[in-house]
């Protein structure tokens, strides 16, 4: 049987293909997180903004957000992004992540997962997200169970072994969908954040050292008022 920590190492999609993308897309991509993320922690702090602990994550308060409920659409990696699995096999959120969702779903923010799972485990995204569920929850020691039905049926998953990531298959499968939300990735690895630049997705790399530890929410507000 596939345990979790099997679905953690398949998230690192070290045999992908198609790892070759503009590195001009993709500084201008990074560049632009960087430059949004730097910008809002300064104005937030400047004007004494209302704050709270979400993994490290710069929050304001609800209300200003009522403007662009649903917008933008926040897709993340899930292994060592949202869920951490430990040396004897059990998983759990990591740091901050459970809080994290809480706080996008009291602002109605959408979001989605872009993961690397077995092609084999189905023959449709719902499918294959189905045996994902079974495979993390049958090893979860969290005190909470995992926000699943959060995610809706924004799960997007490799129908092949040439849409693993880092291919940029799945992105663009995401960047197909209805709406003109700005697109959010978070992830771990730095070559998938820099792949998700490169296709137009505002990149966030997760649980760098003297970063909030997920993007900030005051930022996702700032791309709330840009796509409208």
């Amino acid at each position: 049987m596939f345990r979790a920590s099997f679905v953690v190492r398949q998230e690192k999609g070290g045999d992908a293909v198609n790892r070759s993308v503009s590195r001009g897309p993709v500084r201008t991509g990074l560049a632009f997180g960087a430059a949004l993320v730097s910008a809002v922690l300064w104005a937030t702090a400047s004007a004494a903004a209302p704050q709270e602990s979400a993994g490290g994550a710069v929050a304001v308060s609800a209300a200003r957000a009522g403007g662009e409920r649903g917008c933008p659409v926040v897709y993340f990696d899930l292994g060592e992004t949202l869920v951490h699995t430990a040396e004897d096999g059990s998983t759990g959120y990591r740091p901050g992540a459970a809080a994290y969702l809480r706080a996008l779903r009291a602002r109605h923010i959408r979001i989605g997962l872009i993961t690397n799972v077995p092609p084999a485990w189905g023959a449709t995204d719902a499918e294959r997200a189905a045996r994902l569920r079974r495979e993390v929850d049958a090893t979860w020691r969290g005190a909470a169970p995992f926000a699943w039905a959060d995610f809706g049926e924004r799960v997007l998953t490799p129908r092949t072994e040439a849409e693993r990531k880092p291919a940029p298959a799945l992105w663009q499968r995401a960047k197909a969908g209805p709406g003109r939300c700005r697109l959010v990735y978070q992830a771990e690895t730095a070559q998938e954040v820099e792949v998700a630049a490169s296709l137009g997705f505002v990149p966030y790399q997760v649980a760098r050292p003297h970063r909030p530890a997920y993007l900030p929410l005051a930022v996702l507000e700032r791309l709330g008022h840009r796509a409208r």
